[in-house]
């Protein structure tokens, strides 16, 4: 990876504010990641992550750093889907995702889609550290390539730890210079489209909702704790997020 690349973090941190609602005493953007807090619901602060310039591309390397601590509610958003591009500088881009949630938060992570351009790589991971009474609705949307576009190489992992123990290490890899398989039967099977979400919630360790197909290219999975996966593939953005969006609210 050259100097060419941009660099830059967010930052995010919500508290309980005294008055029964949640604040933002940390609210920081750099280049092409700004943020914007939007009007709250209920209890629950609101943040939309607004992308300044094109990217990531080639050689870029973008975090963003989100907590909630102990009591808080946050909602992030973005205000449009994300592409990854070629660029001039030699190497991937990087784009790496760190949420904290403390004991009685709740984060909402929401971004619109991930698309993988022609000729691009990127590699994405995100990170969930999770207290024991923390709650998480993360979801997750990969798409390969624009209409009509061959995809760009994208790997992505997704971690999520609750307590300090490990929930899910899940990693994923396609486009060209891939594994072989990444496009057969047992993976994207021809779609063009793949997601995740992830539902964490204390209650779970009541009744934890049973694994099940939810059609014929979705299923849920419980974790080995509080927490389900979701994973899903589509011919197409507009089919993926109805899928997940039906999972959401089947799990309340």
């Amino acid at each position: 990876m050259t100097s060419a690349g941009v660099r830059a973090t967010a930052r995010i941190a919500a508290t309980v504010d005294g008055r029964g609602g949640t604040a933002l005493p940390v609210l920081e953007g750099e280049g092409p990641l700004a943020l914007r807090r939007t009007r709250a619901v209920g209890s629950e602060a609101r943040v939309m992550l607004v992308g300044a310039m094109s990217g990531p591309l080639g050689g870029d390397h973008f975090t963003v750093e989100a907590t909630a601590h102990e009591g808080a509610r946050l909602h992030v958003g973005s205000a449009a889907a994300t592409i990854a591009l070629p660029g001039q500088a030699k190497g991937p881009a990087r784009y790496d995702v760190r949420l904290t949630v403390a004991d009685h938060a709740e984060l909402h992570w929401l971004p619109e889609q991930l698309i993988s351009a022609s000729d691009s790589e990127l590699q994405v991971t995100t990170r969930a550290e999770l207290a024991a009474g923390a709650r998480l609705v993360l979801r997750e949307e990969q798409v390969l390539g624009r209409a009509g576009e061959a995809p760009g190489r994208l790997n992505s992992r997704l971690t999520v730890r609750r307590a300090g123990r490990l929930l899910l290490d899940q990693e994923l890899a396609c486009g060209p210079g891939a594994p072989g398989g990444w496009d057969g039967p047992a993976v994207l099977a021809g779609h063009r489209a793949v997601g995740q979400l992830v539902v964490v919630r204390p209650e779970f360790e009541r009744e934890m909702p049973q694994a099940a197909l939810l059609g014929e290219f979705a299923a849920l999975a419980p974790l080995a704790g509080p927490g389900v996966l979701v994973t899903a593939v589509a011919p197409d953005a507009r089919h993926l997020r109805r899928v997940l969006d039906e999972a959401a609210r089947t799990l309340g």
